[in-house]
C-alpha cells in the first residue's frame, strides 16, 4: 500500500474515533455504555485474553478514557470569571491530563512488549576482551571484596578478562585535602583497597581530582584500559557467573550495538518493602520497570543504561567521548546520545546481578531526588522529542521516561484538590453524582483495568499510588529545585548495606503525619456537609469518598514511614547447597540453608552438641562452582539449636585470605537461577477486586503502627519535659 493509501485509512479510521467520542448522549447511555465495556474488558481479562484480544480490552479502555476527557474538557472546568475556582480547578484539570497522556505513552511501550529473549551461553563462540569496572566512592571494603570476587570469578576466558576498581575515595585531591582527618581517612582507604586488589589479582585504579562524579570516574577507567566491551557494576551489585555468557553474544549478532541491559536484582527489602513485609509476597517496585518497561522500550530500540549491570562497546563510546556527564543520571543521559547517533541496544530480561538498595526511608527519598533531578536536567539539556538522530518511536519512548518524573505535582494536586470544596466550598469541578458515575467513576475503573492488563502480575493494585504518594512528599521541591536551575543538582552517592537496628520513625516523617491530620479533619467535616446540607448530598458524597481514598493511602503511607528494626544487618539468601560442617578436626554432612554477606546458616547431620558451643571456630566445607574440588570457608559458631538428629549452626564468616571473599561470593552470587526463581515465586495477580481488599486490610493495620510509633515517640520527649519543669 503506498503511502497516500495508509494515510487516508489513518484519517478515516481518526474521524471515526472522533465522531464516536463526541457522540451526544444522555447520561442514562453513558451509564449503560461504560458499564457494557467494564464487562467485556472483564469477561477478556477473565478469559486471560492475548495478542489480539489484549489490544482489543485495551481499545475498548481508551475510548472510555477520550470520552472521559472531552466531557472534562468541555462540561466541568469552571468558569474564568470565577478566579477562585478557576485556578484550583484548571490545575486539577492539568494534572488529569498529564495522566491521560502519561498512560497514552504507556500504552505505546508496553502494550506488546518484546517476549524475554532466549538464553544465549549455550553456543557463545565470540570472546571479545571485556573489562569491568566497579567505580566506588566510599563503599565499605567487606561489599567490595564481595563485588569484586564475584566479578574475578565470571566464567569466562581469564586472558579476556580484567577486574578494574575505580576509586572515586581515595583520588589524590582527597588525599591531599586540608582537612587532615578526610586526608587520612582518604589515605587509609587508598593503601587498604590496593592491598584488597592486589590479593584478589584486580587491577586499582584512581585519579587526581573528582570531576564530573561516577562519570568522569568511568571515563578515567575507559583512558586506562583497552578492551572491547566494558562492564559497568555498582560497588554493591554483584554479577552471577554467567553475566558475561548471557551477555557478550549480542554484539556478534549486531556490529552496531552499543549496549545489553539486564535487570537489577536486590538481595534487600526497599523501606516500603520492608516496613509493610511485602518483600517475599508482592513483586518489588523495579519489577515493573525492568519485568515490562524495559521489555516495551527495546521493542522500539530504546532500551536504555541503568548505570550497572550492562556492558557498552567501547566503539561506541568513543563516538561520545565516554560516559556523558551534563546530567547527574550518566546512564540515560548516555544513551540517549549513543541512540541518538545510530546505535542500538538490547535488554536481556534475566537478573544477572544481586545488589543492595536503600535500606532507610530517607536513603531512598535521596535516591529518587538524584534520579528525579537527573531526568528533568535530561529533558532540559536534551529534550528527546525533539533530539535529532532518534526515531519517532524512541523519541516518545525516553519522553515517556523523563516526564515520568513530574509525578508529584499531579499527585499533590489529587490530594489537596478536594480541600478545595471540602474547606473552602470552591467548585472547581462542576459535575453532578450523577455524572460522576457515569464519567469519572467509569474512567478510574477502566484506567485501573487498563495497568493491571499493562503490568499485571508486576504490579499490584494501588501500590504505584502509594509508591508515588510517599516520594511527592519529598520530591516535589527537588523536581521544582531542578526546573528553576537544573544546573544546580549535584551527584550524590545512595547509602550501601545500611540497617535499621532500632524500631523508629523516619528522621523525614513529620510531613506525612501533618498531612494525615488534616485528611483526617477533612474526612470529619465531610460527614458534617453531608448532613447539614443536603441538598449538597451527592457532591459532598463524592467528593468526601475521594478525600477518603487520600486518607487511606496516607494511613498506610504512616506505615511505610515507621522503620522496622532487624536484628541482622544484611539480609539473608534462601538456597540449598550440600556441604561438610568443619568442628575440631571432624567433618558432619550438612546443607547451607541460607546465606548472607556476613554468614550462613547450616543445617548439620548427627552433630555431637556436646561439643559445640558459641563463639567457636569452625569450617563450612563445600565446592565451588568455579573449581574442582572443595574448599573450606573459616566460620565462627554463632547459636545453635537442635532438630532432631540435624543441629541448625548459625555461623559468622571469618574470612583470613582473599580467596575466602571469593568463596562467600560464590556461595550468595554465583548461581543466578536462584533470583528468577526467587521473581518468581512472588509474582502473582490479586486482580483488582482482591487486591484492593488485601490493600485497605494493609492500610488499616499500617495506619495503626504507625500511629503507635507516632505515641512512642513522643513519651521520651515528654518524660524530659517533665524532669525539665521539676
Amino acid at each position: 500500500m503506498n503511502r497516500f493509501g495508509t494515510v487516508a485509512i489513518w484519517a478515516i479510521v481518526a474521524f471515526c474515533v472522533i465522531s464516536l467520542i463526541t457522540l451526544p448522549i444522555n447520561m442514562q447511555t453513558q451509564l449503560i455504555a461504560s458499564i457494557t465495556i467494564v464487562a467485556l474488558m472483564a469477561v477478556i481479562k477473565i478469559m486471560k485474553g492475548e495478542g489480539i484480544w489484549r489490544l482489543i480490552a485495551l481499545a475498548f479502555g481508551t475510548a472510555i478514557v477520550l470520552r472521559y476527557v472531552y466531557w472534562r474538557t468541555t462540561s466541568t472546568l469552571p468558569p474564568v470569571n470565577q478566579i477562585e475556582n478557576f485556578i484550583p480547578g484548571i490545575l486539577l484539570y492539568l494534572a488529569e491530563m498529564y495522566s491521560v497522556g502519561m498512560l497514552a505513552l504507556s500504552l505505546f511501550v508496553v502494550s506488546m512488549p518484546l517476549p524475554q529473549r532466549t538464553e544465549r551461553k549455550g553456543d557463545l563462540k565470540y570472546f571479545p576482551k571485556v573489562d569491568v569496572f566497579v567505580p566506588t566512592y566510599n563503599e565499605d571494603e567487606a561489599l567490595l571484596a564481595n563485588t569484586l570476587a564475584a566479578a574475578k570469578a565470571l566464567d569466562y576466558p581469564p586472558d579476556r578478562l580484567q577486574v578494574w576498581l575505580l576509586d572515586d575515595g581515595g583520588t589524590e585531591q582527597k588525599r591531599n585535602s586540608v582537612n587532615v582527618l578526610e586526608a587520612q581517612a582518604a589515605i587509609a582507604r587508598h593503601n587498604s583497597l590496593r592491598q584488597l586488589c592486589e590479593d584478589l589479582g584486580v587491577r586499582y585504579l584512581t585519579r587526581a581530582k573528582n570531576l564530573h562524579a561516577k562519570a568522569g570516574n568511568l571515563n578515567n577507567g575507559l583512558d586506562h584500559s583497552d578492551g572491547e566491551l566494558v562492564a559497568v557494576f555498582d560497588a554493591d551489585h554483584a554479577p552471577a557467573r554467567d553475566f558475561l555468557l548471557e551477555t557478550v553474544g549480542y554484539f556478534e549478532d549486531d556490529p552496531k550495538l552499543f549496549l545489553v541491559q539486564t535487570p537489577h536484582f536486590f538481595l534487600n527489602p526497599d523501606p516500603l518493602e520492608r516496613n509493610l513485609q511485602t518483600f517475599e509476597k508482592m513483586p518489588s517496585e523495579n519489577e515493573m520497570f525492568y519485568g515490562i518497561i524495559q521489555r516495551g522500550l527495546d521493542k522500539w530500540n530504546a532500551a536504555f543504561f541503568c548505570g550497572s549491570a550492562a556492558v557498552l562497546s567501547r566503539k561506541a563510546l568513543k563516538e561520545t567521548d565516554g560516559f556523558s556527564g551534563v546530567s547527574i543520571t550518566e546512564d540515560c543521559e548516555t544513551a540517549i546520545a549513543l541512540h541518538s547517533l545510530g546505535w542500538n541496544s538490547v535488554y536481556v530480561d534475566k537478573p544477572l546481578i544481586a545488589g543492595l538498595q536503600p535500606a532507610t526511608f530517607a536513603s531512598f527519598i535521596g535516591q529518587r531526588s538524584r534520579w528525579a533531578q537527573g531526568m528533568i536536567q535530561i529533558l532540559r539539556f536534551r529534550f528527546p522529542l525533539l533530539k535529532r538522530g532518534l526515531s519517532f518511536p524512541q523519541r516518545l519512548c525516553y519522553m515517556s521516561s523523563t516526564m515520568f518524573w513530574f509525578f508529584p505535582f499531579p499527585r499533590t494536586m489529587f490530594l489537596i484538590a478536594p480541600l478545595f470544596y471540602l474547606f473552602f466550598d470552591l467548585q472547581i469541578f462542576t459535575a453532578s453524582g450523577g455524572e460522576f458515575l457515569g464519567y469519572t467513576l467509569a474512567y478510574m475503573l477502566v484506567n485501573m483495568m487498563m495497568q493491571n492488563y499493562l503490568y499485571g502480575s508486576f504490579r499490584w493494585p494501588w501500590i504505584s499510588e502509594l509508591y508515588e504518594y510517599v516520594q511527592s512528599v519529598h520530591l516535589l521541591p527537588a523536581v521544582v529545585s531542578a526546573i528553576i536551575n537544573p544546573r544546580k543538582p549535584t551527584f550524590k552517592v545512595t547509602a550501601k548495606d545500611e540497617s535499621v537496628l532500632v524500631s523508629r520513625l523516619s528522621e523525614i516523617s513529620r510531613p506525612f503525619f501533618v498531612i494525615f491530620a488534616v485528611l483526617f479533619v477533612a474526612l470529619l467535616v465531610s460527614i458534617y456537609r453531608f448532613y447539614a446540607e443536603p441538598y449538597k448530598a451527592d457532591v459532598t458524597a463524592v467528593v468526601g469518598g475521594w478525600n477518603l481514598l487520600n486518607l487511606i493511602i496516607a494511613g498506610c503511607a504512616l506505615g511505610v514511614v515507621s522503620e522496622r528494626g532487624e536484628r541482622s544487618a544484611s539480609r539473608r539468601v534462601r538456597l540449598s547447597r550440600r556441604c561438610e560442617f568443619v568442628l575440631d578436626g571432624r567433618s558432619y554432612p550438612a546443607t547451607i540453608e541460607n546465606v548472607s554477606a556476613n554468614g550462613a546458616r547450616v543445617q548439620v547431620f548427627g552433630l555431637d552438641r556436646q561439643i559445640i558451643g558459641e563463639d567457636m571456630d569452625a569450617a563450612i566445607r563445600f565446592k565451588p562452582y568455579s573449581g574442582e574440588e572443595p574448599e573450606e570457608l573459616p566460620v565462627l559458631v554463632r547459636n545453635f539449636e537442635g532438630q532432631g538428629e540435624l543441629t541448625a549452626v548459625g555461623c559468622r564468616f571469618t574470612p583470613c585470605v582473599a580467596r575466602h571473599h571469593s568463596l562467600v561470593a560464590d556461595l550468595i552470587f554465583a548461581n543466578s537461577n536462584q533470583w528468577s526463581d526467587f521473581q518468581m515465586a512472588r509474582r502473582g495477580n490479586p486482580g483488582i477486586f482482591f487486591g484492593t481488599l488485601w490493600f485497605l486490610r494493609l492500610a488499616l493495620f499500617q495506619t495503626s503502627r504507625g500511629l503507635v510509633y507516632l505515641v512512642r515517640s513522643m513519651k521520651p520527649k515528654a518524660g524530659a519535659a517533665k524532669r525539665a519543669a521539676s
